[in-house]
């Protein structure tokens, strides 16, 4: 054994090396979930800067979380009236110059002195505040699995800071289009889901735009670029107060734009998605924070969330970024999403990044954003460079272009490997190639004994640990998929600590094994080897990716695969410090005479062998060391002289050779460590550290960031209809490649810890294959929505909850309502956005409130029928149909017919040819949203062959108002006798749904 490596901090002995690795994950890990799981503070100040005030900013969010707020409720409105108040608040405080247009319907604008004109005439203000309700747009929604057209009523509140270089006049007057230099649109929606209170959705986004005008208009801070702040409304329903800015004169001068948005209920935002490199470089905060996997995530189609960021970039070519909460999921749409739950440090989080990023992008002096060109009436700015992104322990945040990426791995995939033979050239020419080397005689076959290096030892270790460790992480997905497949939702490090234990403890196992059977000093650089031509595999498939997909997901690949380059190319190195491999042989020839003459004992082929090979074991063995254990071997051939470290003891006895051997000084024959190969005796002892350090630490933070990204943007996604098969996989490769980079050094650890590690695997197996899924802190979603199909009796309805099958029968279990009677189950996919996986249940529920919920209205020209009933509509054959719909107590109706409409017209739509009114290929529901209650939608509809008799359709007004109790008592009911481990939530764009089905006749 090595004395001095025994005694060196930096040995490769198994103390040093279990407790440097240990230590060395131990506080990656630590660090990345403690970044991971913690927001940064607030600041000391509530002043932060002048014009930012954070407890104002608290107490707004209060007042708009405080109660349910979706588009079609009367808080929903008190909420407006709020904001309108508090920005006049602010523009009064801060001594801002401003003036307030209260557009109407008609296309009259009111000044805020109360006099109708067509025009206003004041001179130019620092700040316009546009309260829009004259807006209205038809489009095509084609999110959802069959595209509809959608009309709408614009509620959306825009503030216009005047910046330092824009036009000095009223451009948006002009009744030619904007084509100066473009400004920054910075928007947040402040409605919110029927089933939540929406404090991180959006409200967070909401009062931070607040302080962003706050802060613009305070003195010194007029932004160089203009800035619109916008505020819409029913962005939860379909981003309709998106695609109603677009229909306003100001959205033709923002070419820039920061969405604000919540995906999840809180923790961190997140930079979701961007469009470019170039924009993406003016996000800043003071604690960065996204990766560009969830960009691809979206832009593959693999994420089907929908925010306004969509129709700013895709219907208006606008360049900007999506700054969003994705974490918790289960709050996200519940009740959970209050100011409760959510924190004065999220809120910080998001308003400093808004801060930040809106000062870079009204400060941009470039013209990347004001070369604009306009196709069939849009918007049209070159697109920029796709980008690749992503933070570092949310202090400092990376951008690249896509293009560079790929240069890098195209540099990587050719350059690497050419250095590597190069070296391998000279080291061969040098003499001092050991690895794969065999054996070499002192002169020749005939005349002497061959002296082996054992050079192939130890080759193949890798590729069986690697694949029987790998088939055991993914055997455990399957078996939790098939035991308990949603352990998941709410014990996800559970899960996480059991596949690392597992493939730690299966790797560990066989390449220690091995090692202690037929010790090699070749082992670490041959895994390095092996993890070079992985990841070299594994570059390639990125490159591909980047340069047919644009995707930038693989920037870590290229990270991973530059740092086993670097410590194979220590290990490389290392060869230079051997003697060469004739200088060995002559050495071991002459060392064997020297014993031969101390002993009095002839020189033989065994005693050579001994001397070149291990010193412990059986010659004959040496002989096929490439290739194995043979007939001659025993079956522990390996030493007990290993510091520890033992797997078998030797079952032979030492000899008088080796005792002689070890008594000489001769660091070419026993300064290897245990019974590796004497000529590893040269070999530095430190450079393990070193390349652990290359491996280990960056690869760790840069896996370790997506791993956690991609849990907590995952693990409760089932609830919604996700497979949770490829979750766990997603979790195993990521825990194969967190630990890949041990490998190297795996065996050298000690059995205590691999015993550890074995505890850790059984106690967390045991928990996730029998513990409960879910808990107050992680609620299972439940979708709710109650059908009235008949208006002559509420009585006869259908409460149908959709959710997880097995779980969602036994909620409703607890229900009173419910007892009794035969609960209808099946497939869910016709209510809201499909949701595959997930079962839908239905029983007669409470009856709604038939005073809060006055049944709609529809009729057509020359209707014989009363407009109560509407089974029937009458019509001129062959021509346009003529509706109307309405409610007085509902703000939102939809139709829906058998046959797809090939047109639509609503009376008072604006035209705009940039949109689409009906779908290709039809539309078979047109969604109706006004700004006022009781509204009458007069439409008319014709179908592609020109009949009208006998088509059928059917006409639904919806209600979301839970504010009130009693007003949906089936609603009250689910929400008070659910479990403590249950949430509900929305099922569609409404809660109640009131319809009935007709016939054109």
């Amino acid at each position: 054994m090595a004395k001095k490596s025994s005694y060196n901090p930096f040995g490769f002995v198994p103390t040093q090396v279990s407790l440097i690795s240990s230590a060395l994950y131990i506080a990656l890990f630590a660090v990345l979930i403690w970044i991971h799981t913690t927001v940064p503070s607030v600041p000391s100040d509530p002043t932060p800067m002048k014009g930012v005030n954070l407890t104002q900013a608290w107490l707004d969010l209060g007042f708009v979380s405080d109660g349910h707020h979706p588009v079609d409720s009367r808080r929903n409105e008190v909420v407006r009236s709020y904001l309108l108040e508090r920005i006049e608040g602010v523009l009064e405080s801060n001594g801002a110059d401003y003036k307030v247009l209260l557009e109407r319907v008609g296309g009259k604008v009111v000044n805020e002195t109360g006099m109708r004109e067509e025009r206003v005439k004041e001179r130019p203000r620092a700040v316009t505040v546009f309260d829009d309700r004259r807006s209205n747009v038809t489009f095509v929604d084609d999110f959802r699995k069959e595209p509809c057209t959608c009309y709408s009523e614009s509620t959306n509140i825009m503030v216009y800071i005047r910046g330092k270089e824009d036009p000095k006049e009223d451009w948006w007057n002009s009744t030619e289009r904007y084509e100066g230099q473009g400004g920054v649109l910075v928007n947040a929606h402040y409605d919110s889901v029927s089933s939540g209170y929406g404090a991180t959705d959006d409200g967070v986004g909401v009062v931070s735009i607040l302080q962003l005008i706050s802060y613009f208009t305070t003195e010194g801070n007029q932004p160089k670029r203009g800035l619109v702040a916008l505020l819409n409304n029913n962005e939860e329903d379909g981003l309709y107060g998106a695609h109603e800015f677009l229909r306003h004169p100001l959205s033709q001068f923002t070419h820039m734009f920061l969405n604000l948005e919540g995906a999840g209920a809180g923790g961190r935002a997140m930079l979701f998605r961007s469009t470019d490199a170039e924009v993406t470089k003016l996000y800043k905060s003071p604690h960065p924070f996204g990766n560009v996997v969830s960009g691809d995530g979206f832009r593959r189609g693999l994420v089907r969330s929908g925010t306004d960021y969509s129709v700013f970039n895709g219907d208006n070519r606008m360049r900007g970024v999506d700054v969003a909460f994705y974490e918790p999921r289960a709050r996200y749409h519940t009740d959970q999403d209050d100011a409760r739950d959510t924190s004065a440090e999220s809120l910080w989080h998001m308003l400093s990044a808004a801060l930040a990023t809106t000062e870079a992008m009204t400060s941009y002096e470039g013209d990347d954003f004001d070369g604009s060109t306009r196709r069939n009436g849009k918007l049209d700015i070159s697109s920029g460079s796709n980008s690749v992104y992503f933070d570092l322990l949310g202090s400092s945040f990376a951008v690249i272009r896509l293009p560079t990426l790929f240069a890098l791995s195209i540099t990587l995939l050719v350059a690497a490997p050419l250095l590597l033979i190069i070296l391998e050239v000279i080291i061969r020419k040098q003499g001092k190639w050991y690895p794969l080397s065999k054996r070499q005689y002192l002169h020749s076959e005939d005349d002497d004994e061959a002296v082996h290096f054992s050079g192939m030892r130890g080759l193949f270790r890798f590729p069986l640990a690697f694949v029987v460790a790998t088939a055991a992480v993914l055997a455990l997905a399957y078996l939790l998929t098939k035991i308990n497949p949603h352990i998941l939702y709410s014990s996800e490090y559970a899960v996480w600590a059991m596949m690392l234990s597992a493939w730690f403890i299966v790797a560990w196992f066989f390449l220690v094994g091995a090692d202690q059977i037929r010790p090699t000093a070749l082992q670490r650089m041959y895994i390095l080897m092996w993890l070079y031509a992985l990841t070299w595999v594994m570059l390639v498939g990125a490159t591909v990716g980047e340069n047919n997909f644009d995707l930038g997901s693989g920037y870590f690949v290229v990270i991973y695969n530059l740092a086993v380059f670097a410590a194979l190319l220590i290990s490389y190195l290392e060869l230079f410090a051997l003697p060469t491999k004739t200088a060995y042989v002559e050495h071991v020839s002459g060392a064997e005479q020297e014993i031969h003459g101390r002993s009095g004992r002839p020189g033989s082929r065994s005693s050579r062998s001994v001397l070149s090979g291990s010193r412990a074991r059986p010659a004959a063995a040496d002989d096929e060391d490439e290739g194995g254990a043979t007939e001659r071997s025993g079956l522990f051939s390996g030493s007990d002289r290993r510091g520890g470290n033992t797997f078998g003891k030797n079952i032979g006895k030492r000899t008088q050779l080796d005792e002689e051997v070890e008594a000489t000084e001769d660091k070419f024959l026993n300064q290897a460590y245990g019974d590796e190969q004497p000529w590893s005796s040269s070999l530095p002892q430190w450079t393990w550290v070193l390349q652990l350090l290359l491996i280990a630490p960056i690869n760790i933070i840069v896996v370790g960031q997506i791993a956690l990204l991609l849990t907590s943007a995952l693990h409760q996604t089932p609830a919604d209809g996700n497979p949770v098969l490829p979750i766990y996989l997603f979790i195993a490769m990521l825990a194969v490649l967190l630990l890949l980079p041990l490998t190297p050094f795996l065996h050298r650890f000690s059995t205590k810890i691999a015993g550890l590690l074995f505890l850790v695997f059984v106690g967390c197996l045991i928990y996730n294959l029998l513990a409960f899924p879910f808990s107050s802190d992680a609620r299972l979603k439940i979708y709710f929505v109650q059908q009235v199909n008949d208006l002559a009796d509420y009585n006869h309805n259908n409460v149908t909850l959709i959710g997880l099958d097995g779980y969602l029968q036994d909620i409703i279990a607890e229900l009173p309502s419910a007892t009794g009677q035969k609960i209808r189950c099946g497939k869910h996919s016709a209510v809201g956005v499909p949701k595959n996986g997930l079962q839908a249940c239905s029983w007669t529920g409470l009856a709604p409130d038939a005073t809060a919920h006055q049944h709609p209205e529809i009729a057509g020209h020359s209707s014989k029928n009363k407009s109560e009933s509407f089974r029937t509509i009458t019509s001129k054959d062959n021509s346009p149909v003529h509706i109307h719909i309405r409610s007085t107590s509902s703000k939102a109706c939809r139709l829906a017919f058998d046959n797809p409409v090939s047109e639509v017209q609503i009376e008072d739509a604006a035209h705009d040819p940039r949109y689409q009114s009906v779908a290709d290929g039809g539309s078979k529901e047109i969604k109706l949203f006004s700004r006022e209650w009781g509204k009458n939608f007069k439409l008319s509809v014709a179908w592609a062959d020109g009949k009208t008799k006998g088509q059928k359709g059917k006409a639904v007004c919806m209600w979301n108002d839970v504010n009130v109790p009693g007003v949906i008592p089936a609603w009250d009911e689910v929400a008070r006798f659910m479990p403590v481990w249950s949430a509900l939530t929305k099922a569609g764009d409404g809660l109640v749904e009131l319809g009935q089905e007709f016939i054109i006749e």
